[in-house]
């Protein structure tokens, strides 16, 4: 007699590697493969608990002694865009934005290369090829799309963007390092925002933010914007006193944060 169970995502623990945010630490991640006919139900789920996708792998920091990185998404519903961003706005209304399906080019590769040899020479994707690029934008299993922004034909921008159920998720932008001084980081973001409007989902996923990091200080200038903390999303507002400080006896063991995840079709266990 046959019996047919639900399969269950299994987790693994990278080992530990140099943190790229804070010098001195050793980061570690939880991820699980991203696969199957659930594969997007499972992409929504655990986005929502603070994992981000890298193409078919879904992953979140689970270092042993920090917990400085926390995942960050938008509230669109209780943004208010400032004058600065209102500037930013301005600056870039020459761009003309268009969706596509995640099909890489050889014009994203050659803008993608300027970026990194401008920006993160000395970075893990610096030595990324074509092949390794086309698979980082069309290795996707779930509702994917790269928006591209323009200014007179030239591709300036390039953004690969997951469509959740309840929002986008910025996976990874680059752009024209000749644009620096529009801010065009920003201005990804606040055209994100519009998107999310138009589409009516609620929220914008950024990734991590990381307290005392230079190159994460950008995301707190967002109203509304949350990260997940304890379990829970929590406007940034209203968390008092959040730092990179390491915490060795605050990080759950890793058969507890596997434990504690909600996943499709079921509850965490316990609950």
């Amino acid at each position: 007699m046959r019996h047919t169970l639900p399969i269950a995502p299994q987790f693994y623990v990278t080992a530990p590697q140099p943190c790229p945010y804070l010098e001195g630490r050793q980061e570690r991640k939880l991820f699980t493969a991203l696969h199957g006919d659930r594969a997007q139900d499972l992409n929504d789920s655990l986005s929502k608990q603070g994992f981000r996708r890298s193409q078919n792998v879904l992953y979140r920091p689970s270092c042993v002694e920090c917990a400085a990185c926390m995942s960050a998404r938008i509230d669109v519903s209780k943004f208010d865009i400032s004058k600065s961003q209102k500037r930013v706005a301005k600056k870039n209304r020459d761009l003309t934005r268009r969706t596509n399906s995640p099909w890489a080019t050889e014009e994203q590769y050659d803008l993608f290369r300027i970026y990194l040899e401008t920006r993160h020479a000395d970075g893990g994707m610096a030595d990324m090829d074509v092949f390794e690029f086309a698979a980082m934008i069309e290795e996707t299993p779930i509702r994917t799309r790269v928006i591209e922004y323009e200014q007179d034909d030239d591709l300036k921008a390039v953004c690969l963007t997951d469509v959740l159920n309840d929002g986008l998720s910025m996976v990874y932008s680059f752009f024209d390092p000749d644009l620096s001084d529009r801010s065009i980081g920003t201005y990804l973001i606040l055209d994100h925002i519009k998107m999310a409007q138009e589409l009516d989902l609620p929220y914008v996923y950024l990734g991590y933010w990381v307290p005392d990091s230079p190159k994460m200080g950008y995301k707190a200038r967002f109203s509304g914007l949350e990260i997940y903390r304890d379990r829970a999303w929590t406007p940034l507002a209203n968390c008092d006193n959040i730092s990179s400080s390491l915490h060795p006896l605050n990080t759950a063991p890793i058969a507890e944060q596997v434990a504690n995840l909600s996943l499709p079709g079921s509850n965490p266990l316990g609950e």
